[in-house]
C-alpha cells in the first residue's frame, strides 16, 4: 500500500445512498388497487412527483410499462399501466396538481398516450440547465442538492418484463422519492438567480410537447449507410429499412433486434439475386435474420426493380440552411453573419450564466443568419424569433444584440 500524495486534496467519502422512506409498495395492477391508489393520490397535498419507465432497446413502441407517483400525504405508488384499459381514474386523481418530472420530454409522450397530461409542471433537469449546473442527470442533482447518491443501474432494463423484479421496483420508487424536495431546493435557487420567470416560461412551453418532430427519411440514419454509394444502393437500403421497420412494429420489437444495421447495409451492397444467394451472406447467419428471409429478398427485389425516377437522391433534400461548414463557399456573407451571431450568443450566455443552447436554440441562430429579415431591425428579429418558437425571456435577451450582429 502506498502513502497518499500530500500534494493532492483528500478524496471525499462517497455520498450515502438515497433510501426509501417507507416500505416498497406493491405494484398496482388490479382495479381495486388502482381505485385505492387514486383515492390516496387525490387526498394527498402539493405537487406530484412522476416518472415513467419504457422498454427502449427492447420494444418498438415507446409506451409506459411502469408509472411511479409520489405525493405528500399519499406515499409512493408503482402503477402498471399495461394492466388497465382505462386510465381516466388516474387523470382525475391527478387533477390540476403540478407535475414534477426529470427530463420531461422523455416521459410526456408516453404519459399522454395513456391520457395523462399536466396542467402545470416543473422539470428538474431543465431547471438545472437554467442554473448552468455542470451535470443535470437526476443522480447528479440528488448528490448536488441532497448530498446523497442515487444508483442508475436499472435504467436500461426491459421494463416490459412481468413480473418486475424487486430490485428494479426499488430503483423505480427511488426515482420519485426525493423529487418533491429536489424541486423545492432547485426552485429556491432559480428565485435567487433571478431565473424563476424564465423557468416558468420554459415549463409552460412543455405543456404542449407531444414528441420530437417526425424525421424526414429516417432510413438515412442507418449506421453505415455512407457505404451505399449511388441511388440504386440507397434504394435498396430504404426498402430493407422499411421492411424491417414494419416487422419490428408488428412484433413490437426494437428494429435492431430484428436485423442489425450492419446486416441491412451488407444485404443492400450485395443485392442478392436469389434466396439462396441471400442465405449465404454473413448477414444471414443465425436463426434470427433467416426467420424473415423471404421478406428480405422481397425488399431486395423491389429495390432492384425501382425505376430511376423513384430512387432516393444521393443527398437528402434539405430543409432549412445547409451545414455551417459549407457556408463559407456557398454564402460567405451568411457565414460572416453566423460568426458574429455566435459570438454574441456566447458572450450573452456567459453574462447570464447559461448554457448557450438554453439561451437560444442554435438552429434559430443559424436560420436567422442564413436568411435574415428583409429589413433588419430589433422588431423584425423579435418577430422572426417568436415565429420560430423562442420564448419571451429569450427574445428579450438576444433580439437587440442579434440585430446588431446581423447588421455587422
Amino acid at each position: 500500500m502506498t502513502d497518499a500524495d500530500p500534494d493532492l486534496p483528500p478524496e471525499s467519502p462517497p455520498a450515502p445512498p438515497l433510501q426509501l422512506s417507507e416500505p416498497l409498495p406493491p405494484v398496482v395492477d388490479t382495479p381495486e388497487a388502482l381505485a385505492e391508489s387514486c383515492r390516496r393520490i387525490a387526498e394527498g397535498t402539493g405537487p406530484l412527483a412522476l416518472d415513467a419507465e419504457r422498454a427502449s432497446g427492447y420494444r418498438y413502441s415507446q409506451r409506459a410499462y411502469l408509472v411511479q407517483v409520489r405525493r405528500e400525504g399519499s406515499g409512493t405508488h408503482l402503477i402498471d399501466p399495461v394492466a388497465f384499459d382505462d386510465h381516466s381514474p388516474l387523470a382525475e386523481a391527478f387533477g390540476d396538481a403540478e407535475w414534477i418530472l426529470h427530463a420531461a420530454t422523455q416521459d410526456l409522450p408516453c404519459l399522454a398516450e395513456i391520457g395523462l397530461r399536466p396542467a402545470a409542471l416543473f422539470d428538474t433537469e431543465l431547471a438545472g440547465r437554467l442554473l448552468n449546473l455542470p451535470r443535470v442527470g437526476l443522480a447528479a442533482l440528488v448528490e448536488h442538492f441532497l448530498g446523497l447518491s442515487l444508483a442508475k443501474e436499472f435504467s436500461a432494463v426491459d421494463w416490459s418484463t412481468r413480473p418486475l423484479p424487486e430490485p428494479w421496483l426499488v430503483y423505480a420508487a427511488l426515482d420519485v422519492e426525493a423529487l418533491v424536495e429536489l424541486r423545492n431546493l432547485i426552485d429556491a435557487e432559480l428565485v435567487a438567480a433571478g431565473k424563476r420567470e424564465w423557468a416558468a416560461e420554459e415549463f409552460e412551453a412543455l405543456l404542449s410537447f407531444s414528441g420530437p418532430p417526425e424525421r424526414v427519411d429516417p432510413w438515412r440514419r442507418t449506421s453505415g449507410v455512407h457505404q451505399a454509394r449511388g441511388r440504386r444502393a440507397l434504394g435498396l437500403v430504404r426498402e430493407l429499412w422499411q421492411t424491417r421497420d414494419e416487422i419490428a412494429e408488428q412484433r413490437d420489437t426494437t428494429p435492431g433486434r430484428i436485423l442489425p444495421d450492419t446486416a441491412l447495409v451488407e444485404i443492400a451492397l450485395a443485392a442478392p439475386e436469389s434466396r439462396a444467394a441471400l442465405r449465404d451472406l454473413r448477414a444471414m447467419r443465425g436463426r434470427g435474420p433467416r426467420r424473415f428471409l423471404d421478406d428480405w429478398q422481397a425488399a431486395v427485389d423491389r429495390g432492384v426493380a425501382l425505376p430511376e425516377d423513384e430512387l432516393p437522391r444521393t443527398a437528402p433534400r434539405g430543409e432549412g440552411p445547409p451545414p455551417p461548414r459549407a457556408w463559407a463557399d456557398k454564402n460567405p456573407e451568411a457565414a460572416a453573419r453566423l460568426a458574429r451571431c455566435r459570438a454574441v450568443v456566447t458572450a450573452l450566455a456567459e453574462e447570464h450564466d447559461l448554457p448557450a443552447e438554453n439561451l437560444i436554440s442554435p438552429g434559430l441562430v443559424r436560420q436567422l443568419a442564413w436568411e435574415p429579415p428583409a429589413s433588419i431591425t430589433e422588431g423584425s428579429v423579435v418577430d422572426a424569433l417568436e415565429d420560430q418558437g423562442a420564448r419571451r425571456w429569450q427574445v428579450g435577451l438576444v433580439a437587440a444584440p442579434l440585430a446588431d450582429a446581423l447588421l455587422g
